[in-house]
């Protein structure tokens, strides 16, 4: 069983799981009502919705359908049962209900409480909510994974070690990207310098993942966390898929950009750090070894130059086959593209100058 998983690694629960964490933030009325559960020593079984599944299992207890309060629900977790609440969790349901799940589904709890809301998520497919009385624990369940809630001083010291070592990961990336940039105008280029990019780069996202499940879990009290990872990852995204159309392999020009990423993502730790694992999954066969030379497309210098729309970018890539070649070109020659005109061919011509210059220099002084 999955303990304490950060949102986005079960893409199969991700979203119940990030709508439930959602709604147990720090600050939330229900945050509050299981702290004063927690507090009182008492303890509470707490199912988020109500279905044709969860009434088949439901037995005793009483109906409410009155509104949510925090206070409300803690003084109903004094009485032994579950508490139904709505999806929503601006409704008590039912209270002090005895749930029979079915025995058979397998669980690894040991408790009680703790074996019923497993089997329970399992069987109903909805967040259902521990609070132990003897462990001092709130785990929250949501399918097959297990989440333990923590106070907000434990998920900041965390979130902000996390933080320091995104800050250290980006510099690098931001240390090989440039250094790529400069092999790319020396057409100087290496599967292994592309696969060391992309590499960096999936550190970083692996990491912002990490982090955005902690801004997540605090609520209002993650939103300086949240700005200063915008900060941090902000184009990230679009010069990991940059990298991957730059330097598709030719025989599989054609696979979608997503499903390149895909593959990367599914890489284990063990071949994260590996440059040859990341080359294989960019697409490279064991025919291309780690120093056989590679061109780019142009597409992650073009993406540099201002104001330069996706549409007339694919026109170039198509016209001039690879960077070096537009790094060569004329205005003359730029102008035979369709929808470049003369002022567009300077500004292209123009942008690809600079680029060069300033990608040397970083390079070399």
């Amino acid at each position: 069983m999955a303990s304490n998983d950060r949102p986005g690694e079960r893409p199969a629960d991700d979203a119940r799981l990030r709508a439930t964490l959602v709604s147990l933030a720090p600050g939330t009325a229900l945050r509050e009502s299981l702290e004063r559960i927690l507090r009182g020593r008492t303890g509470a079984l707490v199912v988020l919705g109500q279905d044709r599944v969860v009434e088949s299992i439901s037995t005793g207890g009483f109906l409410l359908d009155v509104p949510f309060t925090a206070t409300g629900m803690r003084e109903l977790a004094k009485m032994d049962g579950a508490i139904l609440l709505d999806k929503d969790v601006t409704r008590i349901l039912r209270a002090a209900v005895h749930l029979m799940p079915d025995p058979s589904i397998h669980t690894d709890e040991a408790g009680t409480r703790h074996r019923t809301a497993d089997r329970v998520a399992r069987q109903t497919g909805l967040p259902v909510i521990s609070v132990s009385q003897s462990m001092q624990i709130i785990a929250v369940y949501v399918g097959g994974n297990r989440y333990v809630l923590e106070d907000t001083g434990a998920i900041l010291s965390r979130a902000n070690q996390a933080l320091a070592t995104l800050e250290r990961y980006k510099m690098r990336l931001d240390e090989v990207s440039g250094a790529l940039s400069a092999l790319e105008i020396e057409d100087l280029v290496t599967v292994r310098d592309v696969a060391a990019v992309a590499q960096r780069m999936e550190m970083v996202v692996r990491i912002a993942s990490e982090i955005d499940g902690y801004v997540l879990e605090l609520g209002g009290d993650g939103r300086l966390l949240s700005l200063q990872l915008g900060e941090l990852v902000a184009g990230v995204d679009d010069d990991r898929q940059l990298v991957v159309r730059d330097y598709a392999p030719a025989g599989g020009r054609h696979r979608p950009v997503e499903d390149v990423l895909t593959t990367l993502a599914a890489l284990d730790q063990s071949e994260l750090v590996d440059v040859a694992a990341v080359a294989r999954g960019l697409g490279f066969g064991i025919t291309e070894q780690l120093d056989t030379a590679m061109s780019p497309r142009g597409y992650r210098l073009l993406a540099r130059v201002p104001r330069l729309p996706g549409a007339i970018v694919e026109r170039l890539v198509d016209h001039f086959g690879g960077l070096q070649k537009l790094l060569a070109a004329s205005i003359d020659d730029l102008q035979a593209v369709d929808g470049v005109g003369e002022l567009r061919a300077r500004s292209v011509r123009e942008g690809l100058s600079r680029l060069a210059e300033s990608s040397i220099l970083e390079r070399y002084v």
